[in-house]
């Protein structure tokens, strides 16, 4: 029976695969029929169209890369610990202890990242995380070249570094208007991902203006999905003419690769920070001298307003360029220097960008009426930045403010949760690197803070020798630290 089986089973099987055959004919004898054919056709002007586009593309390419560099640091990192071989030998902590093994040792730490050429005397702008802390850094050009690179400033508040090369004739790049960037504009990225020189992506950008991303104090990010990955920190962002337009920082990811969603500092911001760094060794920011909030709709309704733009002055520093030019508590401010006010983070950005003693004019709403004012902007200081009083402790330079129902409500904080929230810190402000710019500061030395009030009456009778203990609420917990005295 097996052996019948099998030629009764072998002759279906052809019969089956004659079928699909005779199938397969048909169609195909059908198709031609109706004029169609197994090659897809594309139109000469399509071809044409795309080819000009390619070379374009390739031709903006071509342009920009000799521009970008790579960069590659070393850093030296302390850390406990031995190389004694009897270091976890019982027998001998037992008789000489730990002590004798626990000898501080240094390693060595790399890094790589991007640069942009942008003046022909060896001038290059990076990211500062690309080259903080670093011992040495190399810098290798397009053609292979390698030059030792000098740090001329950095810029920890925008993560914008400026290094130089001793090197004449480089290829700069030219600076492109981030300000007029619209969304949909095709943007090239360009850096060495992964070590990989001389990379080139594609895309559009995404958004503009992103703020509260959490990367630097000062954000204003164009948001594209051309590629960007870890390496390319410090690269050129360019449009269609080949103008940097942005420097590459930061992608969003859960992977640690591209997934789509990648931020560049607007060339305009850069720009600034550059110049000031070459011309005074650190960053002069405007200053003046309100407290401001986001203007949600229950407010732009008790303030009489029809619509929520512009931000909301909640305080006013005494002795600053704002009380002098008369701006008030509850003034709603909707342009600065001929720029329209989108929120706090474009006013904040503004400001500082601003030259000190440069008179700029001001556009607000005082009681549902439209008012301009002339304010001279002051430059920004540790002293005259601080809402409350000038302390001589680690607090000294950290600008705060109550905390009202529209930050609370814009911020998420929990009703549990009073205090005082940092604003802002001055550059060299001994807090800097322990408090942030939105942490709420709930208890000083255990006494409890509300308000203003209570941190003004607590904060400067502490002695600048002495640490002290905060506790603050940050994302979504809170807990102590001390701002201990080195």
């Amino acid at each position: 029976m097996i052996l019948r089986k099998k030629p009764l089973v072998t002759a279906s099987l052809f019969s089956l695969i004659g079928i699909i055959l005779g199938l397969v004919i048909s169609s195909s004898f059908d198709c031609h029929s109706k004029g169609y054919s197994g090659e897809a056709k594309i139109s000469k002007e399509t071809i044409e169209t795309l080819s000009k586009m390619d070379e374009a593309v390739s031709e903006v390419a071509a342009a920009v890369k000799p521009s970008v560099v790579n960069i590659s640091s070393t850093r030296t990192v302390k850390s406990q610990g031995t190389d004694s071989p009897f270091s976890n030998n019982p027998f001998f902590k037992k008789f000489f202890g730990d002590e004798p093994f626990e000898r501080p040792r240094d390693h060595k730490q790399s890094g790589l990242g991007s640069g942009v050429i942008v003046d022909e005397d060896g001038y290059i702008l990076t990211n500062n995380h690309v080259i903080k802390d670093a011992d040495e850094i190399k810098v290798k050009l397009s053609d292979q070249r390698e030059f030792k690179g000098k740090v001329i400033g950095t810029d920890r508040k925008t993560d914008i570094a400026v290094i130089k090369v001793d090197a004449k004739n480089l290829p700069a790049v030219k600076f492109g208007d981030s300000d007029n960037l619209k969304v949909g504009t095709t943007v090239l990225a360009i850096g060495n991902p992964f070590g990989l020189t001389q990379t080139v992506t594609s895309g559009i950008v995404s958004a503009t203006g992103r703020a509260n991303v959490g990367i630097a104090d000062y954000e204003d990010f164009i948001q594209t999905d051309a590629a960007i990955n870890p390496g390319n920190s410090g690269g050129a962002l360019v449009n269609i003419k080949g103008e940097l337009v942005g420097i590459n920082t930061a992608i969003v990811s859960t992977t640690g690769g591209y997934q789509g969603i990648g931020f560049a500092i607007p060339s305009v911001m850069a720009k600034a920070v550059m110049d000031s760094l070459i011309k005074n060794g650190k960053v002069v920011r405007g200053w003046l001298g309100v407290s401001i909030q986001p203007l949600t709709p229950e407010l732009a309704k008790q303030f009489n307003l029809k619509d929520g733009e512009g931000v909301l002055v909640g305080d006013v520093v005494e002795d600053s360029p704002s009380e002098k030019a008369g701006i008030q508590r509850g003034d709603v401010i909707t342009e600065f220097d001929g720029k329209e006010v989108r929120d706090v983070t474009s006013l904040r950005n503004m400001v500082a960008g601003t030259e000190p003693d440069k008179v700029v004019t001001i556009k607000l709403i005082r009681d549902g009426k439209p008012n301009t004012l002339e304010v001279k902007i002051n430059e920004m200081t540790g002293e005259i930045r601080a809402l409350s009083k000038t302390f001589e402790n680690r607090l000294k330079g950290v600008s705060v403010q109550d905390l009202t129902p529209s930050i609370r409500k814009t911020l998420d904080v929990p009703k549990r949760v009073t205090g005082v929230i940092v604003t802002d810190m001055a550059d060299d402000s001994p807090a800097e690197g322990f408090l942030m710019r939105d942490d709420i500061i709930m208890e000083i030395n255990k006494k409890r803070i509300l308000d203003i009030k209570d941190y003004e009456s607590v904060a400067p009778t502490i002695k600048s020798e002495e640490d002290i203990l905060v506790l603050i609420y940050r994302k979504n917990s809170a807990f102590y630290l001390t701002l201990a005295v080195k």
